[in-house]
């Protein structure tokens, strides 16, 4: 199931995506980097942040940007983003405010996706080889900044990494 889930988001919201920004952020190592942060975040299915069975949190989307967060605020002022993440919203309909931006990527996945892969961009470092689990980790840990794993016991960190290596599986199954 996770890896229809994932193939559909690939085909559906990433590929159109990717097709807004320029050529060269379009590959391999960053459609797995994508599918794996929607898994690790999202399942590939929750477009709102889920605390608890009653409680929603403030992340949105697949990739469960926050208001203050680096997909909404950060990329839209980003030296290396600003200009791609213009082109997003314009191509989207969205008025470039920090609030028309996070209430748009709950049900825009387009949208979202783009910000997303411009939030990767945004990292001085390369991707990581799609075959590089431990580096794909080490830059999901750099841009997004999971806050249940930085205030996350041992025991909750070693969960989430073990998580992180099914859903990059998952992510690179999707994609062969």
């Amino acid at each position: 199931m996770s890896i229809e889930r994932a193939r559909k988001i690939n085909e559906t919201a990433i590929t159109p995506a990717l097709a807004l920004l320029p050529t060269r952020m379009d590959s391999p190592a960053a459609r797995v980097m994508l599918l794996a942060i929607a898994g690790q975040e999202a399942d590939f299915r929750h477009r709102r942040q889920i605390v608890n069975a009653v409680t929603l949190g403030p992340a949105k989307s697949l990739w469960q940007g926050e208001r203050g967060g680096g997909m909404v605020h950060g990329v839209r002022g980003h030296v290396a983003t600003q200009a791609h993440a213009a082109v997003l919203y314009r191509a989207r309909g969205v008025e470039p405010t920090l609030d028309a931006i996070w209430n748009a990527i709950e049900h825009d996945d387009v949208l979202a996706a783009g910000l997303a892969r411009l939030l990767l961009w945004s990292d001085p470092r390369a991707l990581p080889a799609v075959s590089d689990v431990q580096g794909a980790w080490d830059l999901y840990l750099r841009t997004w900044r999971p806050g249940a794993y930085t205030r996350g016991t041992p025991a909750s960190r070693q969960r989430l990494r073990a998580k992180w290596a099914g859903y990059h599986a998952t992510a690179r199954e999707a994609l062969s």
